[in-house]
Parts: C-alpha cells; sequence; structure tokens
C-alpha cells in the first residue's frame, strides 16, 4: 500500500467572529513558510507579522509548526517555539495578531487509489473495510461499487 500524503487546509479566521476569512490548501510541500514576505507560500499584511514569522515542517510522518517571528507564535495563548501540528489547532502570529486553522487529511486522491476500486487497473483491492458479510457470494465491480457510494458519517 502506498504511504499517503497528507493535504494541509490553512485557514486564516476573521479576527473577532473566527469564521474563515480566506484558506490555502497545501498537499506536497514539506515547508510552508507564512509571514509579510513575498516569498512566503502565505502572505499575511499585518504589522505585528514578521517578514519570516513562522514555518510548518514535514518531519518525518509528523508536521511540526515553527517560530521563526519577533512577536512570536502562540498556542492557546502560550508562546511556542516549535511545537507538533496538531489536526484542528489554532495559531496566532504574535499575541494579538492574525489566527489561523490547521487542519491536516489525508489526501482523498491517495485514499481512493488505495482502498477500494482502482478503476485504472479494474481490480479490486480487498481491505478489511470493504468485506461482506457473505463472503461466500460472488460479488461484481459494479455491487463494490454500489457498497462504496453508500453514506458514512466519515469524512473524505
Amino acid at each position: 500500500m502506498l504511504d499517503c500524503a497528507n493535504v494541509i487546509t490553512l485557514t486564516l479566521l476573521h479576527p473577532l467572529q473566527s469564521i474563515p476569512v480566506r484558506s490555502w490548501v497545501f498537499n506536497e510541500d514539506n515547508v510552508i513558510r507564512i509571514g509579510r514576505s513575498l516569498k512566503n507560500d502565505v502572505v499575511l499584511y499585518s504589522a505585528v507579522v514578521s517578514r519570516y514569522h513562522v514555518e510548518i515542517c514535514h518531519i518525518g510522518k509528523d508536521w511540526v509548526v515553527v517560530n521563526l517571528g519577533t512577536n512570536g507564535t502562540y498556542l492557546n495563548g502560550q508562546a511556542v517555539q516549535q511545537v507538533p501540528l496538531v489536526d484542528g489547532q489554532v495559531i496566532h502570529l504574535a499575541i494579538s495578531g492574525p489566527k489561523i486553522l490547521l487542519n491536516i487529511q489525508p489526501d482523498p486522491t491517495e485514499l481512493i487509489l488505495t482502498t477500494g476500486i482502482d478503476l485504472r487497473q479494474r481490480e479490486v483491492i480487498s481491505t478489511p473495510e470493504l468485506l461482506f458479510s457473505h463472503q461466500n457470494e460472488e460479488k461484481t465491480e459494479v455491487d463494490i461499487r454500489q457498497q462504496l457510494e453508500l453514506p458514512t458519517n466519515h469524512p473524505v
């Protein structure tokens, strides 16, 4: 099975209402840079944001948030220098600066190719989630596609 890449979504939140203002999606980057400089992946125009304020680095299987800014990077009101990224956490660039929501999810295109049906090869890849209760009964590709299309409570 292929090692799935992660999709990271950075969402700038409104300073007062915590509603999304703008989002950026990254799926093949090992380092994402945020700051005022136009050389960053995410450019934020704020007086409290440094030219190179924060990096989000892929280290092994984990992602880490690294502060580079003079005014600091904050998580839950505490200044951090380097902290493992957890899906759904919000960081502040400076104590009163922009808030960014960080989301990590498996790349949905990789999930499709590594579980279920690989449409390029026209063969069924068996995974525990796709096993049927009647294993003796022969299933066609159409039957398997229909089962895959059933709604679930799991986000893709």
